[in-house]
Protein backbone atom coordinates (compact mmCIF):
# COMPACT_ATOMS: atom_id res chain seq x y z
CA UNK A 1 0.00 0.00 0.00
CA UNK A 2 1.50 3.30 -0.77
CA UNK A 3 2.38 5.63 1.93
CA UNK A 4 0.14 8.72 1.51
CA UNK A 5 3.14 10.79 3.73
CA UNK A 6 5.55 9.65 1.12
CA UNK A 7 3.36 10.92 -2.06
CA UNK A 8 2.49 14.04 0.45
CA UNK A 9 6.53 14.61 0.42
CA UNK A 10 7.59 13.43 -3.19
CA UNK A 11 4.62 15.91 -4.29
CA UNK A 12 5.59 18.80 -2.40
CA UNK A 13 9.13 18.43 -3.70
CA UNK A 14 8.45 18.84 -7.03
CA UNK A 15 6.44 21.26 -6.87
CA UNK A 16 9.60 23.41 -4.91
CA UNK A 17 11.74 22.55 -7.55
CA UNK A 18 9.38 23.91 -10.61
CA UNK A 19 8.49 27.03 -8.47
CA UNK A 20 12.51 27.91 -8.04
CA UNK A 21 13.01 29.05 -11.37
CA UNK A 22 10.11 31.55 -10.98
CA UNK A 23 11.48 32.57 -7.33
CA UNK A 24 14.60 33.33 -8.46
CA UNK A 25 13.53 35.60 -11.16
CA UNK A 26 11.33 37.12 -8.72
CA UNK A 27 14.05 38.14 -6.58
CA UNK A 28 16.15 39.42 -9.13
CA UNK A 29 13.95 41.72 -10.89
CA UNK A 30 13.28 42.75 -7.00
CA UNK A 31 16.53 43.89 -6.60
CA UNK A 32 17.16 45.64 -9.75
CA UNK A 33 18.32 48.94 -9.54
CA UNK A 34 18.98 48.62 -5.90
CA UNK A 35 22.33 49.11 -4.80
CA UNK A 36 25.43 51.19 -5.85
CA UNK A 37 26.70 52.38 -9.42
CA UNK A 38 29.05 54.27 -11.21
CA UNK A 39 29.20 55.60 -14.50
CA UNK A 40 29.10 58.65 -16.66
CA UNK A 41 27.54 60.86 -19.60
CA UNK A 42 28.13 62.28 -22.90
CA UNK A 43 25.63 64.62 -24.39
CA UNK A 44 24.82 68.13 -25.65
CA UNK A 45 24.81 71.34 -24.28
CA UNK A 46 21.68 73.98 -25.35
CA UNK A 47 21.84 77.58 -24.53
CA UNK A 48 18.55 78.84 -23.36
CA UNK A 49 17.13 82.04 -24.74
CA UNK A 50 17.98 84.96 -22.90
CA UNK A 51 15.44 87.49 -23.84
CA UNK A 52 16.59 91.03 -22.99
CA UNK A 53 20.13 90.62 -22.05
CA UNK A 54 22.46 92.95 -22.07
CA UNK A 55 25.26 95.26 -20.60
CA UNK A 56 24.88 97.37 -17.23
CA UNK A 57 27.33 100.48 -16.48
CA UNK A 58 28.59 101.71 -12.87
CA UNK A 59 29.91 104.81 -14.15
CA UNK A 60 30.95 106.88 -10.68
CA UNK A 61 32.11 103.39 -9.39
CA UNK A 62 29.55 103.07 -5.96
CA UNK A 63 28.73 99.45 -6.38
CA UNK A 64 25.10 99.95 -8.66
CA UNK A 65 25.17 99.39 -12.24
CA UNK A 66 22.00 101.45 -13.15
CA UNK A 67 23.85 104.36 -14.50
CA UNK A 68 23.65 105.41 -18.35
CA UNK A 69 26.87 106.32 -20.25
CA UNK A 70 26.31 110.03 -21.54
CA UNK A 71 28.92 111.86 -23.73
CA UNK A 72 29.59 115.52 -23.53
CA UNK A 73 26.31 116.38 -25.17
CA UNK A 74 24.26 114.30 -22.74
CA UNK A 75 23.57 111.57 -25.48
CA UNK A 76 23.28 107.50 -24.54
CA UNK A 77 26.75 106.30 -25.92
CA UNK A 78 25.57 102.95 -26.09
CA UNK A 79 22.11 103.18 -28.10
CA UNK A 80 22.58 101.24 -30.55
CA UNK A 81 21.89 98.69 -27.93
CA UNK A 82 22.73 95.39 -27.38
CA UNK A 83 22.33 91.90 -28.85
CA UNK A 84 22.20 88.20 -27.28
CA UNK A 85 25.66 86.72 -29.16
CA UNK A 86 28.97 87.54 -30.27
CA UNK A 87 29.29 90.94 -32.62
CA UNK A 88 30.26 90.09 -36.16
CA UNK A 89 31.41 93.85 -36.71
CA UNK A 90 32.06 96.57 -35.09
CA UNK A 91 28.43 98.13 -34.91
CA UNK A 92 24.85 96.93 -34.63
CA UNK A 93 24.13 96.66 -38.49
CA UNK A 94 26.89 93.96 -38.59
CA UNK A 95 24.78 91.44 -36.18
CA UNK A 96 25.96 88.72 -33.86
CA UNK A 97 26.05 84.94 -34.30
CA UNK A 98 24.21 83.35 -31.66
CA UNK A 99 25.48 81.71 -28.13
CA UNK A 100 27.57 78.23 -29.15
CA UNK A 101 26.04 75.33 -27.96
CA UNK A 102 28.32 72.38 -27.51
CA UNK A 103 29.09 68.65 -26.15
CA UNK A 104 29.12 67.79 -22.11
CA UNK A 105 30.41 64.69 -20.45
CA UNK A 106 31.34 64.05 -17.05
CA UNK A 107 31.62 60.41 -14.79
CA UNK A 108 29.26 59.95 -11.78
CA UNK A 109 28.45 57.89 -8.71
CA UNK A 110 25.91 56.89 -6.81
CA UNK A 111 23.29 54.40 -4.76
CA UNK A 112 19.56 53.41 -5.21
CA UNK A 113 17.66 51.96 -2.94
CA UNK A 114 14.20 50.22 -4.11
CA UNK A 115 11.23 49.94 -2.24
CA UNK A 116 8.78 47.36 -4.45
CA UNK A 117 8.58 49.24 -7.50
CA UNK A 118 9.81 52.67 -6.46
CA UNK A 119 13.29 53.53 -6.19
CA UNK A 120 14.78 56.33 -4.37
CA UNK A 121 18.44 57.31 -4.74
CA UNK A 122 21.40 59.89 -4.88
CA UNK A 123 23.92 61.03 -7.08
CA UNK A 124 27.23 62.87 -7.39
CA UNK A 125 28.46 63.89 -10.88
CA UNK A 126 31.85 66.19 -12.35
CA UNK A 127 30.82 67.55 -15.05
CA UNK A 128 31.77 69.50 -18.25
CA UNK A 129 30.78 71.64 -21.05
CA UNK A 130 31.91 73.33 -23.88
CA UNK A 131 28.74 75.52 -24.99
CA UNK A 132 29.15 79.17 -24.61
CA UNK A 133 26.91 82.46 -23.87
CA UNK A 134 27.63 85.50 -25.36
CA UNK A 135 26.19 89.12 -25.05
CA UNK A 136 27.38 92.18 -26.70
CA UNK A 137 26.70 95.95 -26.28
CA UNK A 138 27.06 98.66 -29.20
CA UNK A 139 28.42 102.34 -28.45
CA UNK A 140 28.04 105.32 -31.06
CA UNK A 141 31.80 104.99 -31.46
CA UNK A 142 31.17 102.90 -33.17
CA UNK A 143 32.73 99.61 -31.44
CA UNK A 144 31.96 96.60 -29.81
CA UNK A 145 31.90 94.96 -26.11
CA UNK A 146 31.45 91.37 -26.23
CA UNK A 147 31.16 89.30 -22.39
CA UNK A 148 31.29 85.39 -23.16
CA UNK A 149 31.19 82.56 -20.57
CA UNK A 150 31.13 79.14 -20.35
CA UNK A 151 31.06 76.38 -17.56
CA UNK A 152 34.56 75.18 -17.12
CA UNK A 153 33.91 72.13 -14.86
CA UNK A 154 31.27 71.64 -12.00
CA UNK A 155 30.52 68.89 -9.46
CA UNK A 156 26.89 68.19 -8.71
CA UNK A 157 25.05 66.37 -6.12
CA UNK A 158 21.20 65.75 -6.79
CA UNK A 159 17.89 63.35 -5.15
CA UNK A 160 16.61 60.55 -7.70
CA UNK A 161 13.15 58.84 -7.52
CA UNK A 162 11.61 57.11 -9.94
CA UNK A 163 9.37 53.89 -11.05
CA UNK A 164 10.00 50.90 -12.40
CA UNK A 165 7.30 48.94 -13.82
CA UNK A 166 9.75 45.73 -14.16
CA UNK A 167 11.63 44.24 -17.18
CA UNK A 168 14.80 46.39 -15.74
CA UNK A 169 13.40 49.78 -16.82
CA UNK A 170 13.57 52.71 -14.46
CA UNK A 171 11.62 56.41 -14.87
CA UNK A 172 13.12 58.92 -12.81
CA UNK A 173 13.14 62.38 -12.03
CA UNK A 174 16.15 64.27 -10.17
CA UNK A 175 17.27 67.51 -8.96
CA UNK A 176 20.11 68.91 -6.42
CA UNK A 177 22.26 71.53 -6.13
CA UNK A 178 25.59 72.54 -8.41
CA UNK A 179 29.09 74.03 -8.04
CA UNK A 180 30.92 75.32 -11.03
CA UNK A 181 33.75 77.15 -11.88
CA UNK A 182 32.75 79.43 -14.68
CA UNK A 183 35.20 80.88 -17.14
CA UNK A 184 34.20 83.85 -18.36
CA UNK A 185 36.26 86.61 -20.86
CA UNK A 186 35.86 89.53 -22.44
CA UNK A 187 36.83 91.59 -26.19
CA UNK A 188 36.34 94.53 -27.42
CA UNK A 189 37.26 96.63 -30.51
CA UNK A 190 37.46 99.60 -28.87
CA UNK A 191 41.00 100.60 -28.82
CA UNK A 192 41.40 103.84 -26.74
CA UNK A 193 40.27 103.22 -23.54
CA UNK A 194 41.69 100.46 -21.01
CA UNK A 195 39.92 97.55 -19.88
CA UNK A 196 40.68 95.19 -16.94
CA UNK A 197 38.67 92.16 -16.42
CA UNK A 198 38.01 91.22 -12.38
CA UNK A 199 37.01 87.33 -11.48
CA UNK A 200 37.43 86.03 -15.04
CA UNK A 201 37.53 82.40 -13.52
CA UNK A 202 34.63 82.26 -10.95
CA UNK A 203 33.06 79.63 -8.80
CA UNK A 204 29.24 79.93 -8.91
CA UNK A 205 26.64 78.00 -7.29
CA UNK A 206 23.49 76.69 -9.12
CA UNK A 207 20.93 74.18 -9.25
CA UNK A 208 19.97 71.54 -11.80
CA UNK A 209 16.14 69.31 -12.28
CA UNK A 210 15.17 66.65 -14.53
CA UNK A 211 14.63 63.54 -15.59
CA UNK A 212 15.23 60.59 -17.71
CA UNK A 213 15.15 56.72 -18.52
CA UNK A 214 17.48 53.84 -17.44
CA UNK A 215 17.80 50.45 -19.08
CA UNK A 216 19.41 47.29 -18.36
CA UNK A 217 21.27 45.80 -21.19
CA UNK A 218 23.40 43.18 -18.94
CA UNK A 219 23.27 41.86 -15.04
CA UNK A 220 24.95 44.55 -14.08
CA UNK A 221 25.25 47.37 -16.61
CA UNK A 222 22.40 50.16 -17.90
CA UNK A 223 22.27 52.55 -20.21
CA UNK A 224 19.91 55.63 -20.61
CA UNK A 225 18.38 59.17 -21.52
CA UNK A 226 18.58 62.14 -19.36
CA UNK A 227 17.58 65.71 -19.40
CA UNK A 228 18.63 68.51 -17.23
CA UNK A 229 17.77 72.59 -16.81
CA UNK A 230 21.28 73.88 -15.10
CA UNK A 231 21.24 77.60 -13.63
CA UNK A 232 24.20 78.85 -12.30
CA UNK A 233 24.14 82.36 -10.56
CA UNK A 234 27.50 84.36 -12.16
CA UNK A 235 27.39 88.18 -11.20
CA UNK A 236 30.83 88.49 -9.79
CA UNK A 237 32.68 89.39 -13.65
CA UNK A 238 33.34 93.16 -14.08
CA UNK A 239 35.64 95.04 -16.47
CA UNK A 240 36.63 98.05 -15.29
CA UNK A 241 37.10 100.73 -17.89
CA UNK A 242 39.79 103.16 -17.80
CA UNK A 243 41.52 106.00 -19.97
CA UNK A 244 44.54 103.85 -22.10
CA UNK A 245 44.79 107.20 -24.62
CA UNK A 246 41.47 108.18 -24.86
CA UNK A 247 41.46 112.21 -23.34
CA UNK A 248 39.19 113.01 -20.55
CA UNK A 249 36.10 113.78 -22.68
CA UNK A 250 35.55 110.42 -23.21
CA UNK A 251 32.15 108.73 -22.51
CA UNK A 252 33.31 106.57 -20.13
CA UNK A 253 35.91 108.57 -18.03
CA UNK A 254 33.43 112.03 -18.03
CA UNK A 255 31.50 111.01 -14.65
CA UNK A 256 34.41 109.38 -11.85
CA UNK A 257 37.51 108.84 -14.64
CA UNK A 258 36.58 105.31 -15.12
CA UNK A 259 33.32 103.40 -15.40
CA UNK A 260 32.62 99.51 -14.79
CA UNK A 261 30.79 97.28 -16.94
CA UNK A 262 28.77 93.57 -16.66
CA UNK A 263 26.34 91.54 -17.42
CA UNK A 264 22.99 92.69 -17.37
CA UNK A 265 21.92 88.73 -16.46
CA UNK A 266 23.94 86.83 -13.58
CA UNK A 267 21.89 83.83 -14.58
CA UNK A 268 23.73 81.34 -16.63
CA UNK A 269 21.62 78.88 -17.50
CA UNK A 270 21.32 75.66 -20.47
CA UNK A 271 19.43 72.52 -21.03
CA UNK A 272 21.42 68.94 -20.83
CA UNK A 273 20.80 66.03 -23.51
CA UNK A 274 22.73 63.58 -22.07
CA UNK A 275 23.27 59.24 -23.05
CA UNK A 276 24.14 57.84 -19.87
CA UNK A 277 25.83 54.34 -18.89
CA UNK A 278 26.49 52.83 -15.40
CA UNK A 279 28.04 49.62 -14.22
CA UNK A 280 25.90 48.32 -11.21
CA UNK A 281 27.26 46.67 -8.57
Amino acid sequence: MTNPLKISAVSAIAMAMLATPAFAQTVKEDTDFDGIYVGGHFGYSAQSNDRGEGVVFDTNVDGDFNDSVLTTTGANAFSPGFCRGAALANNAGGGCRQDQNGIEYGLRIGADKRYGNFVLGAVVEGSRSEAKDFVTAFSTTPANYTFTRELDYAISARARAGYTPGGGVLFYGTGGASYGRIENSFQTSNGANAFTPRNGKDWAWGWQAGGGVEAKIADNMTIGFEYLYNNYTNDDYVVNVGPGTAPATNPFLIRAGQTDMRRSDPNFEFHSLRVTTAFRF
